[in-house]
């Protein structure tokens, strides 16, 4: 492993300091004073005002997303908010009398986040809530390309915990980022939460330390026979376009019945699609992946007209996202892998079996474990879906890009960490929230017997003769 220099060893060294001196603070905070936090330090970042800063400052740093957009995501600090102040992290959490138990929750201790690019702003805003409402303490570790808005997201809450008499080191930022420096932030932390590329994500399991981490996405809708065509068609503008489809939530392939596939894609181009010809399609393939078939990243989080220009041809101003008709699912067939971008792939089945497989197909290429959605009126077409995808999350005819990670019209805890189980090497298959940020006693007094009879136990296969 790459060694630290002595500047960095020092601010990691410090950080720890400083974050044990708060973290013994904040561990002694009642239920009342930890909601006040959480308000304080969400409304720091989430104001108009400062949130549309703090956007403008991340696109001109980075290079990525849509400023427009990407405003919408200062809703999701709200969501977190209003999540976390709906429950308690403070003494007794849960009583369970019929079974003598009562639970309380303790602080996970000095959690490690590693903020993704994409989202340097409301990661840093989203666990910070999360964690004062649990009394634990963060360090940030900034993306390099980013860092200069994970910085100023994280002075702006650390000035709203001083105002409220708290220990501003409740929350830290690295300022000496790099790979050298997360793996030894991560190394000593108490509880790693990563969020982002899958390098950091699998060294963040490597690290000896407990970690949540997220896997990769490449959504998935399926459009059968029953659906709205207008609402999945403008679901899916509002999925694709959110901030240039930077999000691994964002609408990457269409699977729709053959029957209503032509009117879908009119109605996608009314929804202000642009559908690729096939002599374009293969010059938006050689600027998206390489060779190998390693996505390239200057093509991703874009607008559709520099992705168009990137690949050697114009489109109308007024188009908000690519379409491609799909051409095979597949590793040698790359765009029904994950595109992060405002490049869309559309392919057409007959039968739903049909349309199961392809579903299944396309989470081996890519997204296994993260989700996938359905536009259906059809329960038993939904049902089938879920008992086969291989996914922690299934949308009903939502946007799936601001729907998994949390929304106001339905119940998914919000939250910008996705886990996605076993089936994409993570340790959990839920949105990552207020529960995962804490530890819990369970405190277990006696109650009347509970033992089932023998006979009750095994039903047929007991036999009292082999007990004698």
């Amino acid at each position: 492993m790459e060694e630290l220099t002595k500047e960095q060893q020092l601010e990691l060294d410090q950080a720890f300091k400083k974050a044990k001196v708060a973290l013994d603070i904040i561990e002694t905070y009642d239920q009342a004073r930890v909601d006040r936090l959480c308000q304080a330090v969400a409304w720091s970042v989430a104001n108009k005002k400062t949130f549309q800063r703090l956007v403008e400052m991340s696109i001109e740093e980075s290079g990525l997303g849509d400023p427009v957009t990407r405003m919408n995501k200062r809703f999701k600090i709200r969501g977190v908010l209003r999540d976390a102040l709906r429950q308690k992290s403070v003494g007794i959490i849960e009583e369970i009398p019929e079974k003598g138990i009562v639970k309380y929750a303790k602080p996970a201790g000095i959690i490690a986040s590693l903020v993704p690019t994409t989202n340097p702003d409301l990661t840093p805003a989203g666990q910070a809530i999360y964690a004062i409402k649990a009394r634990d303490v963060v360090i940030f570790s900034p993306h390099p390309r980013s860092k200069k808005t994970t910085f100023e997201t994280v002075r702006l809450m650390r000035e709203a915990l001083e105002r409220e008499g708290a220990p501003a080191d409740i929350l830290q930022c690295l300022t000496r980022v790099n790979v050298a420096m997360s793996k030894a932030l991560m190394a000593r932390a108490d509880l790693i939460i990563a969020t982002g590329g899958q390098p950091m994500v699998r060294a963040a399991y490597s690290s000896g330390r407990p970690a949540y981490g997220v896997g990769a996405g490449n959504a998935t809708m399926l459009i059968d026979e029953t659906a709205d065509i207008k609402e999945a068609a403008h679901n899916t503008m509002l999925s694709k376009t959110s901030d240039f489809g930077s999000g691994c939530s964002a609408d990457g392939n269409l699977i729709i019945e053959e029957s209503i596939f032509d009117q879908m894609v009119e109605q996608l181009i009314a929804e202000g699609g642009y559908l690729a010809s096939e002599e374009e399609k293969a010059m938006l393939r050689k600027v998206m992946w390489d060779d190998e078939g390693h996505r390239l990243p200057d093509t991703v989080a874009i607008s559709p007209q520099k992705m168009a220009e990137a690949a050697g041809f114009t489109i109308p101003a007024d188009r908000k996202f690519i379409m491609v008709m799909g051409d095979g699912i597949g590793k040698e067939y790359p765009f029904s892998g994950e595109k992060l971008t405002t490049v869309l792939a559309l392919y057409r089945y007959s039968g739903f079996e049909n349309a199961l497989g392809m579903v299944r197909d396309i989470l081996e290429v890519g997204g296994k474990g993260h989700s996938v959605g359905i536009y259906s009126f059809d329960d038993d077409h939904i049902h089938r879906l879920a008992m086969m995808a291989p996914v922690s999350r299934i949308m009903v005819r939502q946007p799936q890009s601001k729907a998994n990670s949390g929304s106001f019209t339905n119940g998914m805890p919000m939250t910008s960490s996705m886990g996605c189980g076993t089936f994409g090497g993570n340790i959990v298959s839920e949105n990552i929230h207020l529960k995962h940020y804490m530890n819990t006693t369970w405190v277990s007094r006696p109650i009347p017997e509970d033992r089932p009879s023998d006979e009750e136990l095994f039903g047929e296969f007991y036999d009292p003769e082999l007990e004698k």
